[in-house]
């Protein structure tokens, strides 16, 4: 009878164990950010911003765009990916008027990812979104010229062209270039716009992307 307590106990165990241990990337901040949801209702009908640590740290974003109905549901270090993993948890339940993406630029330094993975993932996550939200209007931030990522340079410019080139054949849909207005008028990148890291940005940075989006954005 010990014996089989005994088994039952460890069966359990590496059940717990393995679950534990298969959660899908960032599957504890989505939590975190569901619970949030249950305190403190979220807006009606936001202009919703989604992505990766761009967006994440954004964080004045809802005062920022106060008078858009601004949402912030950023999730640090997330590759596009994830975001469409993610859709049923931080888009589709807010029932967004409107959508602004920073996604991609995490993408970059896997060896394996090319510019053309990046667009195939950006149409994925586009064509995801489209599934439920055909005629919601669309903000597509260019991934950004990071310092830090600078030996990326070249296969975020041509992602950025590929994913440009297939969204402006796409309705509702707004891609917003911030890579060429973070360089200097002789193209190099701005480590002043970045904090300690290079690859997150400080508070000028942001200013360069609010009066970017701003323009586009829908109240």
């Amino acid at each position: 009878m010990k014996k089989l307590f005994l088994t039952l106990f460890l069966l359990q165990f590496l059940l717990i164990t393995a679950f534990g241990q298969s959660k899908p990337n960032f599957w504890n901040d989505v939590q975190t950010i569901k619970k949030y949801d249950q305190m403190y209702k979220p807006p009606v009908h936001p202009v919703l911003f989604i992505g990766s640590s761009s967006i994440r740290k954004w964080d004045d974003l809802t005062q920022v765009f106060a008078k858009y109905n601004a949402l912030n549901r950023g999730i640090g270090g997330a590759v596009t990916n994830d975001i469409t993993f993610y859709l049923n948890d931080i888009v589709f339940p807010y029932d967004p008027r409107q959508i602004v993406i920073y996604v991609g630029e995490n993408d970059l330094p896997n060896e394996k990812t090319t510019p053309d993975s990046v667009l195939n993932r950006t149409i994925n996550l586009y064509q995801s979104i489209r599934a439920k939200l055909p005629s919601v209007p669309i903000v597509y931030i260019s991934i950004k010229p990071s310092p830090s990522r600078e030996k990326f340079k070249e296969k975020g410019v041509a992602a950025n062209a590929l994913i440009k080139e297939f969204l402006s054949k796409e309705p509702y849909t707004k891609f917003v270039d911030v890579y060429s207005l973070m360089l200097t008028k002789d193209g190099k990148m701005r480590p002043e716009l970045f904090v300690d890291d290079m690859l997150h940005m400080n508070a000028a940075g942001y200013a360069i992307w609010k009066k970017a989006v701003q323009k586009h954005l829908i109240k």
